[in-house]
């Protein structure tokens, strides 16, 4: 599809919103070595800064993480809306979760797209560019769980009665568990340790009243979570 090139289009300002330090460093770092593309203005690590950084630098496309202290990415949506955000900025979902509900949740607050963090550098960018001129921009798999949900075959509210039991920390490990990562995988996905791993399994299983991993992974697919 060809776009029409205006001058906001190029570069296409953005701000990062993720609570990993680390991983905002990587990605800006990465941004930067496509200045004629993409140039970052701002960056949040919790829904307050978030919003503070996106209202203040009115951005193209908001890079924004799914789960965030204080409210998650949906919640700053609703905020920067409220507070008077212009249609020109639009949200770019960035997160390691691909669970339905996920999407679903940061879809409905007024997301254009949705991608994970195993997105390449390239993809990445073409992502924001199509993003930024009104696009919407999803994997095929992301995609279907938003046809799904619109047209009522996922049942979202039952799935979040479950998880609601669940911190948005104790889903992410909860997820990959389920996928078959091992404890030092998801350390590494995450940033955090084993040990912080393995108590946020215990937790898990004990909230959703499961006796191990396999029966966690069972739950996961039978919810579509996985």
């Amino acid at each position: 599809m060809t776009h029409e090139t205006t001058e906001l289009e190029s570069p296409v300002s953005i701000v990062l919103v993720d609570d990993h330090e680390m991983f905002r460093a990587g990605v800006r770092a990465e941004m930067e070595r496509h200045r004629d593309r993409v140039t970052v203005v701002g960056e949040g690590e919790d829904v307050d800064t978030s919003v503070k950084a996106v209202m203040g630098s009115r951005p193209r496309v908001v890079l924004l993480d799914v789960h965030l202290p204080g409210g998650g990415g949906a919640e700053v949506i609703r905020r920067c809306e409220a507070q008077g955000l212009g249609s020109t900025t639009r949200f770019l979902a960035l997160s390691v979760s691909d669970a339905a509900e996920d999407v679903i949740s940061v879809i409905r607050a007024g997301a254009r797209g949705y991608v994970t963090k195993s997105i390449s550098s390239e993809d990445l960018l073409d992502a924001v560019e199509r993003v930024s001129t009104g696009d919407a921009v999803f994997s095929p798999r992301l995609a279907g769980f938003v046809l799904d949900a619109f047209s009522g075959s996922i049942e979202v509210a039952s799935i979040d009665e479950d998880l609601d039991r669940l911190s948005p920390r104790e889903r992410e490990v909860m997820r990959l568990i389920a996928r078959g990562y091992a404890y030092k995988e998801v350390a590494k996905e995450l940033f955090i340790s084993v040990k912080t791993v393995e108590t946020h399994v215990s937790n898990v299983l004990r909230k959703l009243q499961l006796s191990n991993r396999y029966e966690l992974t069972r739950w996961a697919t039978d919810r579509r979570l996985i």
